[in-house]
């Protein structure tokens, strides 16, 4: 049975298999989404509630990451969130529970799974819940390319790596992708324009690029998602 992606932000609920877009938000289906990831701060809440961009991320119960938040600092922050705007919670080798119950209570609208957790996991999270999933993919190789486009996950990202290093990976390793998918890794304004021409990603994701001395600057922020609304694509 094909899945039907519905990205409307109202509510902002996103499930697996809700119903068929009307032609006004099919037009917003066909261009190219963006997500401006590692938010911590109100201020960078405030940010993107300005600048409207599609997605907003939270890397959630992370330590090691500088951006991490914990779940009761991301309810506070999701509060603030302005309602068009579709929140991802970020995850790296969490147990299932921690996004499923995140997921199902509305905190959080879709989950990026970012460690190294299987496919197994996957088809286990989707038991928990009927939001959507997306799995981030280390790009080294072709091979790395393959496998994401095999996962079970509703969406793949393909990353440089630990995501938030700020460098791109080979983009001659991604072939046309006929799925929805993510392309994150080293984005920024300077190259936003070339990457979705090239790559036609279905969304960009993007972290450190819009970051000025460690912390989200509202001007690069809106400066990108700007940029992404203006791009034209010929499909």
């Amino acid at each position: 049975m094909k899945t039907e992606h519905n990205i409307t932000g109202q509510g902002n609920t996103i499930l697996r298999g809700s119903g068929r877009a009307d032609r006004k938000q099919q037009d917003k289906l066909d261009r190219t989404k963006i997500k401006i990831c590692g938010l911590t701060r109100l201020e960078d809440i405030q940010a993107v509630n300005e600048a409207k961009p599609d997605f907003c991320g939270f890397i959630v119960e992370v330590p090691k990451s500088r951006r991490n938040v914990t779940t009761a600092q991301l309810r506070a922050l999701r509060e603030k969130l302005d309602e068009s705007i579709l929140p991802v919670g970020v995850f790296v080798n969490a147990p299932a529970e921690l996004p499923a119950q995140l997921l199902n209570e509305g905190t959080i609208a879709l989950a990026q799974i970012h460690g190294q957790e299987d496919e197994a996991y996957i088809r286990r999270l989707k038991t928990m819940t009927d939001h959507l999933i997306i799995r981030a993919f280390s790009i080294k190789t072709e091979e790395d390319v393959k496998r994401a486009i095999c996962s079970e996950a509703d969406y793949i990202l393909l990353d440089q790596g630990a995501g938030g290093t700020g460098e791109t990976f080979d983009w001659n390793l991604v072939p046309s992708i006929r799925r929805p998918w993510f392309l994150a890794g080293g984005l920024g304004c300077d190259n936003l324009e070339t990457a979705i021409r090239l790559l036609h990603p279905w969304a960009v994701d993007l972290s450190s690029r819009v970051e000025t001395d460690g912390h989200k600057d509202p001007d690069k922020i809106i400066k990108a998602v700007q940029t992404v609304r203006n791009i034209k694509e010929d499909f």
